[in-house]
């Protein structure tokens, strides 16, 4: 989660349906870049240095991974797609829409496409009153003022009322609040990891990820399964129960959403494969034993992808011990899964099918992904 940033964004118009502009702009921006997470007050601005009807000005703050050079064109974009035609003077004018990037956390950029922090920002109450609103601890990267102090040094005399207008976040059609512990399960390279990644940023949620990496057994299991199994299993099993424990004990879990790569029960369907059935009876008393001491997930998401997909994404990862993984084990393992699932009626387990999504790279398969965990 180290790679999302914090992106603080401008966004004003003085043209036509002034209220619709900002909510066309905050749609598009949802759609191609990111999941808003808050928006100020709409606040009321007279135009600056030209004759022109008053402004409606916002600001809304975004968490993404995206290069800023690729946010920057994507919000230019967004203002052609809504009516913008920018002079080649830069002399001010009345917009139909204005997109500007203000900060990008601690980040000072100076490029033809965009300079970060936006280098008027500290002259226009416009900007300054409603990103005290949403974001008031934040510093400038280069001064290091912050937004009050700014604002007391502000020159700017133009008149910035609040108002009562208000501009819906689409986040709020994704009614993900109703639940308060989401497991995010799949085979073998079904992109578990990254999907939960990116709910945790979006919706603020606390993550769990699984430990798999520090496992000792797990290169030696692929090379030697027959020998390594039962150990293997044993020692996930543990692994799994102490950090949900661990994890979820540190946590409000009547206040906060969970977001985990993995559920418990992993450890039963992948041992059902792996063990002789004598191994996996003994492994199933304790797994239960174990099983109803946790905090269950009142949603189970199974990412539900093709066998050469999971090969390629498996690949692409270049964990070399997993070269050894073959066709059959992944489709013993997705049968596995299955299987549990006709056995478990009462989980709430929702199946999606991703074999033609690429969420990580295509924002409309990510929220279709959303609308279907959500629904």
């Amino acid at each position: 989660m180290n790679d999302y940033k914090k992106t603080h964004i401008s966004i004003g118009s003085n043209i036509g349906d002034k209220l619709k502009n900002l909510e066309k702009a905050i749609e598009l921006i949802h759609l191609k870049i990111a999941v808003i997470e808050s928006i100020s007050s709409i606040y009321k601005t007279e135009a600056i240095g030209f004759k022109g009807e008053d402004f409606l000005n916002i600001c809304i703050s975004i968490f993404s991974n995206e290069i800023p050079s690729y946010i920057m064109q994507n919000l230019l974009d967004i203002e052609k797609i809504l009516g913008r035609v920018r002079n080649k003077t830069n002399k001010p004018e009345s917009r139909i829409i204005d997109i500007d990037i203000i900060f990008i956390e601690e980040i000072v950029i100076n490029s033809s496409l965009l300079q970060v922090p936006h280098p008027k920002m500290q002259n226009r109450k416009f900007v300054l009153k409603p990103l005290l609103e949403i974001d008031p601890k934040i510093n400038h990267p280069i001064t290091k003022e912050s937004i009050p102090e700014m604002l007391r040094n502000c020159k700017d005399t133009s008149q910035v009322k609040k108002t009562n207008l208000k501009v819906f976040n689409p986040k709020n059609n994704l009614k993900i609040s109703k639940y308060k512990y989401i497991a995010i399960e799949g085979n073998i390279g079904a992109g578990k990891t990254s999907l939960a990644k990116k709910i945790a940023v979006d919706f603020n949620s606390k993550l769990i990820i699984e430990r798999f990496a520090d496992n000792p057994f797990l290169p030696k299991f692929y090379k030697d399964p027959e020998r390594y199994a039962f150990t293997l299993e044993m020692s996930f099993l543990s692994e799994r129960y102490q950090q949900i424990s661990e994890d979820l004990s540190q946590l409000n879990i009547f206040n906060e959403l969970i977001i985990s790569d993995y559920d418990i029960h992993k450890s039963l369907i992948f041992s059902k494969v792996n063990l002789s059935v004598e191994e996996f009876s003994l492994y199933r008393k304790l797994f239960y034993d174990m099983y109803k001491k946790i905090l269950k997930p009142d949603l189970f998401v199974f990412l539900n992808q093709d066998i050469p997909r999971l090969q390629k994404n498996i690949s692409r990862r270049g964990r070399d011990y997993e070269n050894r993984i073959s066709n059959e084990y992944l489709s013993k393992i997705n049968s596995g899964y299955f299987e549990f699932f006709r056995s478990r009626p009462d989980l709430n387990i929702k199946i999606i099918d991703i074999t033609n999504l690429n969420f990580v790279e295509n924002r409309l398969d990510y929220l279709s992904i959303l609308d279907e965990i959500t629904s």
